[in-house]
């Protein structure tokens, strides 16, 4: 199959995970279909939208996306099909919500009413945001939503032949159940009440693979009470509202198939030949450990490649979870990452490799690692598997090349003149063309000019920003000694009406402590100058920023203007 092999002549590492993934996912696609390729290549993800779609969330959907990637890349037909679990049951109220949303606490994600009245239902107000968060890193897919599939009678086959097989499937389960204290087995039981079945009155009804939502209140909360195979009668009684139905499993669509049932069951009926899953999903009576053993038997499938991928946690919270909200997102993190960054947080780990993704001031640093790594992607002769995992990176076949700045300043440069301009654009734009980058218009520093305006604003801390000072440092100038008396002097005589010339003002700051041991300016320093610099630069921080540092100076500088840096370096008394 020499079009899905990987035959990249450019000379990309063929060891990467993307790569290795592809290979297997091809493979096993081959092996199904008989020896060659199918069609399409269904690579698959999946996830309730129980909550916020946080950063870990997003390892199932780019794992998919970067696999499928490659595939087409190599000139095959692929699909990235995701499915929405909006049939799942409502588990809990996060907080912050209305407590009277318990009532709806066993409906399904989809009938579960937003509380803000803004979306259509509890599972559409996740769904949103990151179906928005998707399109800007440039990820399209192919949207399945499990309510719509169930209710239209999409696996009404698939879920009688569970049904019919259940002493099959009740086989496989029960060799992966462990015993377990008195306490912990209680536990599990009430779990799977809500997910394998519920209580019946029989042990063949307790472990049933079905479970309906109650036609009367639309919950889960229900015990079985009799199946008829002849007629496919399931009958039951809600343990909420009280009342008894009865429902047909060959004319109605009420229920769904339990998680470790429902799994399997779609593998087949998508034809899915790579799905990842968290690496605890492959653990011994895991889901796919489990769904491995009822695809074959009882589905006539077969499982798809399977690779497990660690947690993504943030930089100082516990692993995160969606239904207790309050934990970051795709969304969230787009306010400050250029979209082919994130993208790069996760191609170049491997998928078993956890991380944390750092909103505080790691944000510097990753930036300035993205633009050295770019620099490096543009000379052919530096390709290797970090480049590649750039590529991967920077550009989708949906969107092309991603945004990124048409005039790269870096991070470090607009974030700490964002400080102090409080986040104005125009003003951040003005003083960085003062330090010599030129651009003609706001728009060429985008995306990264917001993005930096916006976590110098609102992610920094407070105490870590800096406060240019109001008025002049009254007790520090009266404070100056013999050697700070001459800087401010050589300075002030020297300084420029305008500071446009970036270079001149540069060397200026730099040259006062020159100029104060008899050097000129263009005088290389010496050592006794390079010690006067660093108590001069400190000197300046103080009686501008209160500080002993802050942002480069001529950053600064020109951020403030001459007529403010002037008004701050003078003795009140000079100025009367």
């Amino acid at each position: 199959m020499a079009r899905g092999r990987n035959t990249d002549p450019s000379g990309a590492d063929p060891t990467d995970w993307v790569t290795r993934t592809a290979d297997l996912a091809l493979r096993h696609a081959e092996t199904v279909n008989g020896g060659a390729l199918p069609e399409v290549v269904t690579c698959a993800s999946g996830i309730s939208p129980s909550g916020p779609i946080h950063l870990g969330n997003l390892r199932e959907f780019l794992t998919v996306h970067f696999v499928a990637e490659e595939i087409r890349r190599r000139g095959v037909t692929v699909r990235h099909l995701h499915s929405w679990d909006d049939y799942d049951r409502f588990r809990k109220v996060p907080a912050g919500v209305d407590p009277s949303w318990e009532e709806h606490i066993g409906r399904p994600l989809s009938a579960v009413p937003d509380p803000t009245g803004e979306f259509e239902s509890w599972a559409e107000r996740f769904k949103a945001p990151l179906r928005d968060a998707l399109a800007a890193m440039g990820c399209e897919m192919v949207e399945v939503e499990q309510t719509g599939m169930y209710r239209s009678g999409a696996y009404r086959e698939q879920v009688l032949t569970a049904v019919r097989r259940r002493g099959e499937i009740e086989s496989v389960m029960s060799r992966y159940r462990t015993k377990k204290t008195e306490a912990a087995d209680a536990a599990e039981a009430a779990e799977e009440g809500a997910e394998d079945g519920g209580h019946g009155a029989n042990e063949d009804l307790a472990r049933f693979p079905f479970k309906p939502y109650c036609r009367g209140c639309g919950r889960d909360t229900v015990t079985l009470t009799s199946y008829d195979d002849e007629s496919t009668d399931l009958a039951y009684t809600c343990d909420v509202c009280g009342d008894s139905y009865v429902t047909n499993l060959a004319t109605q669509d009420e229920g769904k198939l339990v998680w470790k049932v429902d799994w399997p069951m779609r593998w087949t009926y998508e034809a899915v030949h790579f799905e990842p899953g968290g690496v605890d999903h492959a653990s011994p009576g895991s889901s796919y450990t489990v769904g491995k053993e009822i695809v074959g038997p009882v589905f006539g499938g077969t499982a798809p490649s399977f690779v497990g991928y660690s947690f993504v946690g943030v930089a100082g919270m516990p692993k995160m979870s969606s239904s207790k909200g309050g934990v970051p997102t795709a969304a969230e993190a787009l306010r400050i990452l250029e979209a082919p960054i994130l993208r790069w947080l996760y191609v170049r780990r491997q998928p078993k490799q956890a991380f944390n993704v750092d909103f505080g001031q790691e944000v510097l640093r990753l930036y300035d690692e993205w633009d050295a790594l770019t620099k490096k992607a543009a000379v052919p002769e530096k390709r290797d598997a970090a480049v590649l995992a750039w590529e991967r990176a920077s550009a989708t076949a949906a969107a092309g090349t991603l945004p990124t700045p048409e005039v790269v300043v870096p991070f470090r440069m607009l974030s700490s003149v964002a400080d102090v301009t409080a986040g104005s654009l125009d003003l951040i734009s003005q003083t960085v063309g003062k330090v010599g980058y030129v651009h003609d218009s706001v728009a060429e520093l985008e995306p990264r000019l917001s993005k930096a305006a916006t976590w110098m604003t609102e992610y920094v801390d407070p105490e870590d920003r800096t406060n240019v000072r109001d008025s002049p440092d009254a007790d520090r100038l009266a404070a100056l000694n013999e050697d700070e008396e001459l800087w401010l002097r050589q300075l002030l005589d020297r300084l420029p009406d305008s500071f446009d010339d970036a270079d001149e003002l540069t060397t200026l700051i730099y040259g006062v402590p020159k100029l104060g041991r008899g050097l000129t300016l263009e005088d290389a320093p010496t050592d006794e100058v390079k010690a006067d610099q660093k108590a001069f630069f400190r000197l300046l921080y103080q009686l501008l920023v209160s500080a002993d540092r802050g942002p480069r100076l001529p950053t600064l500088f020109a951020a403030l203007g001459p007529e403010r840096v002037r008004s701050l370096l003078t003795p009140s008394s000079v100025v009367e």
